[in-house]
């Protein structure tokens, strides 16, 4: 090598040190120490999951620790503007107009946002970047508020020309969010390979996480150190993946980067949100600016924190009636005032606003339904058209416990009928017995060819114990009891043989002696064919696309089957009795023969069984039953669901009525101004014409039906204030099931092993969990695209 060649190497050499010293400098010049995002000493520091949503509650920008504050403008940036386009915006005199915000400026002013509480707009980028130019000067759209409704215009000189202060942040908001422009970036310059890789090692992680969250399993493990042999689902099936597929392993786990595996619990958290704002976005999208009702409970969860649930009701574009969970939020407080104040939160977060709600669906707390003071009542002082429907399935429960607690020998029935499951399934010995001895009667009864046999029959049963909030389930209780009776009988004699003491000893003869009474055997068939005829209302109350009027006529049917029972049904209850004794040699009573109490035998009563058993107990129990019906679905006869009760298909329309749909459409009057009332008026004989003549609406059964038929036939477009009325009919809900089910689904999620599982990750999962229609749906590209734009990754795509 000659000298000038040396020269030239040792001159590149020397370059190339100065450039990676410069660039280790830069480096560690803009290195900063990550915030936090919990709370944290630090009173600068704030949670970045807990900013405000209303532009008129948010600090300036400077305010925040600069560490954080590029985090919270991509916070603000990915969730975007708040624009809340199914607020009723108000109006306020301007000159000798009412003016008012117009719901169109958002597709004009993509960078528009609007506060609900204060009623002026404002403009995101420049709410982000305002400090950061040196210019502290006041700008309406910044820090007052812009509410010159009359002036239109001023939105367009706002964003000015091209060089303006507007167009520098609206730049300044796009290169925060494309990551690939940003310093730290270029400086760790990725070649195509390493990002191939990158987006391989993403996909597999967001994929693995997509499997865990659809079948609320968990994903941590207690020991995921590298000697562990069980590191948890999550990094076990991103393992098996790689076995799987050979590409894939060689960018994953041990063969990725060790600053840039994409499997930590940070990351984990990271894309359970995405996937949740994801599906929370599609059911935003389905509700649109469209009204909805509001169903709302609360339950404790195992770690014994207060949980609001909350599910909108709505209907689809398709005339579908949906119930979506989009909520579960801890309530520290359980006073109205403060489920009041969490829901406004919620609502502000999600663009949705109290104005467009049209029911409310609560169980019988006073904090709930009160009165005057209750979450109803605050929510009927701000929009008078939400109205309140107390759960009917809360009320068929309540109809049974009135029952229960009011009639002394049902109620010595159900707590004797409690004690019997006790006894039985107090240990594994008896329950062993029981099966066992249950299996044998199987068998030799297939033998003696008294039993057929197939698919599905003859499975093994145990005693069901009934549920301690659903009184319905003491049917399957009653049920298994009559199919098992004589193994429960067998296992109560062993312990009243050989019981470990003297009280179960004797608690095991009590009831054997109570098994052999007429009395039990009636009242056990009685509740039976009581809780048989009320089942199919609590099934149906169940559904989630169930309307009110179908479920006021099932509560019709079943008080009226109920009072046929009661006129007609004695004979046929007592022929299941005698039926029952003849097979298990329990002692018939001969119902004209004298009554004899038999907790006081001396005392002679001077009426016969019959009496006792038709007077005293049959229709003194179905009186209550009926009349309970009564008091409590009282509301069933109100104005209101009277004029709704017109727009019923069934038997060819022949509850249509015209005024009664004219006084519905005064109910509400956020939805019926005047001049479409008028409108209506003329639509409704159009509509009717051409409905009752249409052999495609011959043979509907309800309203729900009504609804899907007039989208698919198009006669909603034809029809819109009439098809408004049905939707409004039709989102009036009937049940709090579907929050029932959400607080299954809560048990599912965290359970004991999981019980330290954080509010947010708990919210994220369940509704990844509950609503798995939506989360099927969720595409993996936009999991990735958003998981990218949350904050800075090491691996760009």
């Amino acid at each position: 090598m000659d000298g000038c060649n040396v020269v030239a190497t040792v001159a590149r050499a020397t370059v190339l040190f100065r450039r990676r010293r410069c660039g280790y400098a830069m480096e560690k010049f803009l290195k900063r120490k990550a915030p936090s995002t919990g709370n944290t000493s630090n009173n600068n520091t704030i949670d970045i999951n807990n900013l405000p949503w209303d532009p008129s509650e948010r600090p300036k920008i400077r305010s925040y620790d600069p560490n954080q504050r590029d985090e919270v403008r991509r916070k603000y940036l990915v969730r975007g503007p708040c624009q809340p386009r199914g607020h009723e915006f108000p109006s306020k005199v301007i000159g000798a107009k009412a003016r008012r915000f117009v719901v169109n400026w958002f597709d004009q002013f993509q960078w528009l946002e609007y506060s609900v509480k204060v009623d002026r707009a404002y403009c995101l980028p420049c709410y982000l970047f305002k400090d950061q130019s040196g210019n502290h000067g006041t700008d309406a759209f910044v820090t007052d508020g812009f509410n010159s409704w009359s002036k239109k215009d001023r939105l367009k000189l706002h964003e000015g020309e091209v060089n303006s202060f507007h167009h520098k942040a609206l730049k300044k908001s796009e290169d925060l969010i494309n990551q690939n422009q940003s310093i730290s970036v270029a400086l760790h310059k990725q070649t195509e390979l390493m990002k191939s890789d990158y987006h391989m090692r993403l996909n597999a992680s967001v994929e693995v996480c997509r499997y865990l969250l659809e079948n609320a399993l968990p994903f941590r493990g207690n020991d995921e150190s590298e000697n562990s042999m069980y590191k948890g689902l999550f990094l076990g099936t991103l393992k098996l993946i790689g076995r799987t597929n050979s590409d894939i392993e060689k960018v994953i786990l041990q063969n990725a980067p060790k600053n840039n595996q994409l499997t930590s619990p940070m990351i984990q958290k990271d894309l359970v949100t995405c996937f949740a704002e994801e599906v929370l976005k599609s059911i935003m999208g389905e509700i649109g600016d469209d009204v909805f009702a509001l169903l709302v409970d609360e339950s404790s969860d195992v770690s014994r924190k207060e949980q609001m649930v909350v599910v909108l009701r709505f209907v689809d574009k398709y005339g579908i009636v949906q119930e979506r969970f989009i909520s579960v939020v801890h309530a520290m407080d359980t006073s109205a005032l403060s489920l009041k104040s969490a829901l406004d939160a919620l609502f502000a977060k999600h663009g949705l606003s109290f104005t467009k709600v049209r029911g409310q669906g609560y169980d019988g707390a006073s904090n709930m339904s009160g009165k005057f003071n209750g979450l109803k009542a605050l929510i009927l002082n701000d929009n008078e058209s939400a109205f309140y429907i107390h759960c009917f399935a809360h009320q068929l429960q309540l109809v049974v416990v009135a029952v229960a607690k009011k009639h002394d020998g049902v109620k010595d029935f159900f707590d004797l009928l409690a004690l019997v499951v006790t006894v039985v399934n107090s240990s594994c010995k008896r329950k062993d017995m029981l099966r066992e001895s249950h299996k044998d009667r199987i068998q030799e009864e297939i033998g003696n060819e008294e039993i057929v046999t197939g698919k599905g029959l003859n499975q093994e049963i145990s005693l069901i114990r009934a549920g301690d909030t659903r009184w319905n389930s003491h049917l399957k209780t009653i049920t298994s009891l009559i199919s098992l009776f004589p193994e429960v009988k067998m296992v109560l004699e062993y312990v009243e043989d050989d019981g470990d003491n003297g009280a179960s000893r004797l608690q095991a003869s009590g009831l054997l002696s109570y098994f052999k009474t007429f009395e039990f055997v009636f009242y056990m068939h009685l509740v039976l064919t009581i809780l048989g005829l009320t089942n199919s209302l609590s099934q149906a109350l169940q559904r989630k696309d169930q309307d009110i009027l179908e479920a006021v006529d099932l509560i019709r049917t079943t008080k009226a089957q109920l009072q046929m029972l009661r006129e007609n049904g004695f004979d046929q209850v007592l022929e299941k009795c005698y039926s029952f004794c003849d097979k298990h040699e329990i002692v018939k009573l001969d119902m004209m023969e004298g009554y004899v109490n038999t907790r006081n035998p001396r005392k002679r009563m001077n009426i016969s069984n019959r009496h006792h058993y038709n007077y005293d107990i049959f229709n003194t129990v179905l009186a209550m039953q009926i009349r309970e019906f009564g008091d409590r679905f009282c509301e069933i006869s109100t104005d209101l669901l009277q004029n709704m009760a017109a727009l019923n298909p069934r038997n060819s329309f022949s509850q249509f009525n015209k005024s009664s749909l004219l006084k519905l459409s005064k109910m509400y009057p956020r939805d019926f101004d005047e001049k479409e009332r008028m409108i209506l008026e003329h639509e409704l004989d159009i509509y009717y014409h051409f409905i009752y003549n249409d052999v495609r609406f011959a043979n509907l059964n309800g309203i729900a039906d009504l609804a899907r038929s007039m989208v698919a036939t198009r006669k909603h477009l034809s029809h819109p204030l009439v098809y408004r009325l049905l939707k409004l009919t039709l989102v009036l809900p009937v049940a709090t099931a579907t929050v029932e089910r959400c607080f299954s689904a809560m048990k599912l999620v965290k359970t004991d092993l999981r019980n330290r599982i954080g509010d947010d990750f708990l919210n994220a999962a369940l509704i990844c969990d509950i609503e798995k229609e939506a989360h099927a749906k969720v595409k993996t590209e936009d999991v990735i695209d958003r998981f990218q734009k949350m904050k800075t990754r090491r691996g760009q795509i």
